[in-house]
């Protein structure tokens, strides 16, 4: 579970809650018609500008969004160092047995590769080539919540152009005025909150995701190629810390070696 996802959503609600609370009525704020035209026009919208299987795909994403095991660059770059030792004491053939341990199917992928013989450019098209779609499916699912974060403003809008036709029918009676211009502003405000709370925020939240996994699959990458290539494992390691911030580094040959790996 993603605490900084619910905590920030959680909190988002509280306070406008709160605020709402202190300076009027929450029950003012709720309107069965305004919701339906506003979270009923931005789920028709979105469904019209995907695919079918890409918007059924939503509710994955959603939940990708609060339920991620992320991997930690600083653990990929000390598996790459183990078995940059077991490449060099026993050789690549040996890293077949290790890999079958592995639950990662990106770095099981490309063990074989390597343990298999195939050259080193065939290796590094493979596996850019499927980070490149991998990168691709990310973004169809950032921008399904990008979309509905640009939708559920205007149909906040629209819900707010409905209210105010209706309250210019009425405007001979003063005494409807106030009560349709709160519901007209109603639809406006839950477009917002829908837009700039739930939306656009888990939208950014999967672009970082995005990004956090792409960076631990182009340190395998160049970790096997530097495998394959031979290289010494403190040059690998120095290498792969490059693609990290120095408050993450450490000497991580050193530590296996203390672990006895």
């Amino acid at each position: 579970m993603d605490i900084s996802t619910v905590l920030g959503l959680l909190l988002g609600i509280i306070f406008i809650m709160g605020g709402i609370y202190k300076s009027g009525q929450l029950d003012s704020y709720i309107d069965i018609p305004s919701i339906v035209i506003v979270l009923g026009g931005t789920i028709a919208s979105t469904l019209a500008s995907f695919p079918l299987k890409n918007f059924l795909n939503t509710s994955k994403v959603f939940k990708k969004a609060f339920l991620h095991k992320e991997t930690s660059p600083d653990q990929v770059i000390g598996e790459i160092i183990n078995l940059a030792n077991i490449a060099r004491k026993e050789g690549l053939l040996a890293l077949e047995e290790y890999a079958e341990e592995l639950h990662d199917e990106f770095l099981h992928k490309g063990i074989m590769l390597i343990v298999d013989g195939t050259d080193p450019e065939l290796v590094r098209n493979i596996l850019e080539t499927e980070l490149i779609f991998l990168e691709e499916r990310h973004t169809d699912g950032q921008s399904i919540f990008e979309t509905m974060g640009a939708y559920a403003p205007a149909f906040g809008m629209i819900g707010t152009l409905i209210g105010l036709i209706n309250m210019l029918k009425h405007l001979d009676d003063p005494k409807t005025i106030g009560p349709n211009m709160s519901i007209a502003l109603v639809t406006t405000f839950y477009g917002s909150i829908l837009a700039n709370v739930v939306f656009l925020p888990l939208a950014r939240k999967l672009k970082i995701r995005s990004k956090s996994e792409v960076l631990v699959k182009e340190l395998i990458v160049e970790g096997l190629l530097s495998i394959q290539a031979g290289e010494n494992p403190r040059i690998i390691e120095e290498k792969l810390k490059t693609f990290i911030p120095p408050e993450m580094r450490k000497n991580y040959r050193d530590q296996l070696e203390r672990e006895g790996i």
